[in-house]
């Protein structure tokens, strides 16, 4: 697996949770301490944590810790790995269903 794809598996898998998803969801609007992100969800703390721990390691966020506060901000490029992978594959399939559409055309004209 090269390095390009063994990073989306990572961001897919980091995003396949609904948990982590509603955390970069969240985090789309600002930053946010662990505490705000926690708090729509009824888990233990160490559970939460790592979930956060996933989407770090995903490259998706990134943490700075002031005093005894940690504080979470979605990566600015976290989601270009993403967008490239799916604008890659909507082109060739888009190809795909114009020859298929294409054949039906001829198919059709007999």
């Amino acid at each position: 697996m090269t390095t390009h794809q063994a990073h989306l598996h990572q961001v897919f898998g980091a995003l396949s949770d609904p948990t982590r998803l509603a955390v970069v969801e969240q985090l789309v609007q600002g930053p946010a301490s662990v505490s705000q992100l926690s708090r729509p969800f009824s888990m233990a703390r160490p559970t939460f944590l790592k979930h956060l721990q996933v989407l770090e390691n995903a490259g998706m966020v990134t943490s700075q810790k002031a005093g005894r506060v940690r504080t979470f901000s979605l990566s600015p490029d976290a989601l270009d790995w993403v967008e490239a992978w799916v604008r890659q594959h909507r082109r060739r399939w888009e190809r795909r269903l114009n020859d298929l559409g294409t054949i039906l055309d001829e198919e059709n004209n007999r």
